[in-house]
């Protein structure tokens, strides 16, 4: 099931003219056809077939009249850790549907660049990379998207839509379809399934949790209209990037000043407004404008102690807040992974640890966790079936590889067989197969 990183054949892409793309909250791919039946992921970076949602913007080496320079994936990511002057953005995905997506953002040097733009530019280097390995012109795409970019509201989930269909005809698509990500799954799943089955396809990945219940088989496989095979599709906006914030406010934030008190006798809760926007990637930004530091340092005489605003200041000034939230979605990995993780904090304080067990990372997530789960059992319900009529439960989506999550998910469903997809490709290599049946 896993996607091959080798080169695309230039006999089998040469010619094809379109493509299939699964731009996630984390990581993204893109497909191109092989043949009649078959897809390949292209290597997107570094000979791999999925990259970070991630670019970073710098000035480093541009002269004041040049455009900033723009860095992708991993190397946007390096860039970051590294120490180069400039502006990370991750988790674009999440402001589609919101006001922010027409907002301009600063990324340094006085200047401003609009979210609709951001998410363009990633979508043209994606597109470019496959165009390469195609051997010309993409116009037609399938874009994967979530069952549900913002929850119950449909006017502004179609404009989370529509807005992300701009910026891919900004880019130079002309022909765009698209295709919710956990039936996308369900195709990669059924290229090897040896028999009819129901699918509950849950696809966990960095901003949502989508499920859909698919009815898969060998015979319906060639199907272009698979529309009486999909049942029922459910999601909720609540994934890998909100356990990695409650884990920062559980973990982290309280060294930084989070629910804190100010001086006696009133001592009331230091306001939290700045520690939840420092918890969340597509707001951090948002902090480091002027007004927001002139507004944070005005704050000095609500801390009781004036250590933990000082810490604030340090993380603003140094506009540490991504390094922060990495940090703890580096300690929710290594605790899914088994034992505690030590968090070193020496960019905001020299000798500043924190700490996170299993527990109290459990203890963070666990509303979110129930509310992922519940979403599965209602998909099912939504499709007239009990728990027991399903067959697979399919697995996908970077946040599946927490095993708590895992086996909260399939416990509801005793009787099925629990099937882990590629975690990353397996959307995009779905979303591929539904190119190749639609476009070909």
């Amino acid at each position: 099931m896993s996607a091959p990183s080798s080169p695309l054949p230039r006999s089998a892409a040469h010619g094809a003219r379109f493509c299939a793309i699964d731009f996630g909250t984390s990581n993204s791919a893109i497909a191109l056809p092989v043949g009649e039946q078959r897809v390949r992921l292209v290597a997107v970076e570094d000979g791999l077939p999925t990259m970070p949602t991630a670019v970073f913007y710098t000035m480093e080496g541009q002269a004041p009249h040049e455009d900033p320079r723009r860095l992708y994936g991993r190397a946007a990511l390096a860039a970051y850790v590294e120490g180069m002057e400039g502006r990370l953005m991750r988790s674009m995905k999440s402001v589609l549907g919101s006001s922010l997506v027409e907002q301009s953002t600063d990324i340094g040097d006085g200047r401003g660049v609009k979210f609709i733009d951001i998410l363009s530019g990633y979508l043209r280097h994606l597109k470019t990379l496959a165009e390469a390995e195609a051997g010309g012109p993409l116009t037609r795409a399938v874009l994967g998207r979530p069952v549900f970019f913002v929850d119950d509201d449909p006017e502004r989930d179609a404009q989370a839509q529509n807005a992300l269909e701009a910026a891919a005809r900004a880019v130079g698509f002309t022909d765009i379809s698209f295709q919710f990500e956990p039936i996308a799954a369900a195709l990669d799943y059924e290229s090897t399934a040896t028999r009819e089955q129901w699918v509950l396809v849950a696809d966990i990945g960095g901003g949502t949790s989508d499920f859909s219940v698919v009815r898969v088989g060998p015979e319906r496989r060639a199907r272009l209209d698979r529309s009486g095979d999909i049942l029922a599709s459910h999601g909720v906006h609540i994934a890998g990037t909100d356990f990695d914030r409650h884990i920062e406010l559980s973990a982290i934030l309280p060294l930084i000043g989070y629910k804190s008190l100010g001086p006696p006798p009133a001592q009331r809760e230091v306001p939290s407004r700045a520690y939840f926007d420092l918890a969340t990637w597509h707001l951090i930004n948002t902090l480091y404008s002027p007004q927001r530091v002139m507004e944070l340092r005005g704050m000095k005489s609500f801390y009781a102690d004036p250590l933990l605003h000082g810490r604030l200041m340090t993380v603003v000034q140094e506009r540490l807040g991504h390094a922060l939230l990495s940090e703890a979605e580096a300690a929710k990995i290594a605790v899914a992974e088994g034992g505690q993780a030590d968090i070193d904090l020496w960019q905001v304080e020299r000798g500043l640890k924190a700490a996170l067990t299993e527990p109290q990372a459990l203890g963070a997530v666990d509303a979110d966790l129930q509310r992922i789960v519940d979403a599965g059992v209602e998909t099912v319900r939504m499709a007239g079936l009990k728990p027991a009529d399903i067959d697979v439960v399919y697995l996908t989506g970077g946040s599946t590889g927490l095993l708590p999550l895992a086996t909260r998910i399939a416990a509801p469903f005793a009787q099925a067989s629990v099937i882990r997809g590629d975690r990353l490709a397996s959307v995009a290599q779905g979303l591929g197969l539904h190119a190749v049946r639609l476009l070909g």
